[in-house]
């Protein structure tokens, strides 16, 4: 049977490398990465925030600059008229109540346009060195749930669900290996289960068919 101990030790060994994909230099590039990062591949973000992070420098830039210049930079990541705004109110409330600097509690960063609890963790996690619990996203989902380890699809309680399973010492980079075995291995809707580490342990939930 399939623990989430079981699942880090042996993913560990196979993706050594394992680590968020997001190019930031700072936590307010991490924030706005995050956030753009909603329904759309880290590989485009970086892309995006490649050219983006030359012109915007700080919160002002974000939080007064012009917003239709602003959506052009970020419309190749989709939902842009709604992430520009994001990014814009999230930026001036940053400077009004957090004197531009990125708080760095879960309860601040909820608080922020655009942020939920897996931007909140992602930023708290790889920015501040802070963890209050797990990033759920599609591949979190996804292959907790086909492994067993979790009965929910609701990212709320797939976190609950995980974090009593693991060490905190372990959350944030559990969430990394899931994530590198998702797009190697575990794949939406067909996994290659006959190249899978995990394949005769895996209870393969809801699996209908794989390579």
């Amino acid at each position: 049977m399939l623990t989430a101990n079981k699942v880090y030790s042996i993913l560990d060994k196979e993706y050594l490398k394992a680590d968020i994909a997001l190019t930031y230099g700072n936590p307010l590039e991490l924030l706005i990465s995050v956030i753009l990062s909603a329904q759309c591949t880290d590989k485009r973000v970086n892309i995006v925030t490649k050219k983006l992070f030359r012109d915007y420098k700080k919160a002002e830039d974000y939080a007064y600059g012009n917003l239709d210049k602003l959506k052009k930079y970020v419309h190749s990541t989709g939902f842009y008229n709604a992430k520009a705004k994001n990014i814009r109110n999230t930026c001036k409330i940053i400077i009004e109540k957090h004197k531009g600097k990125i708080p760095q509690t879960m309860e601040a960063l909820l608080e922020l346009p655009g942020v939920a609890r897996k931007t909140a963790n992602i930023v708290l996690s790889n920015a501040f060195g802070k963890i209050e619990g797990m990033a759920i996203d599609t591949h979190m989902k996804r292959i907790n749930f086909r492994l067993g380890l979790t009965k929910n699809t609701n990212p709320d309680k797939v976190e609950q669900d995980l974090i009593k399973q693991l060490p905190k010492k372990q959350w944030n980079h559990y969430t990394y290996l899931i994530i590198e075995h998702g797009r190697a291995i575990c794949k939406a809707p067909t996994p290659i289960c006959s190249k899978c580490v995990l394949d005769r342990e895996c209870p393969k939930k809801e699996v209908k068919k794989s390579k």
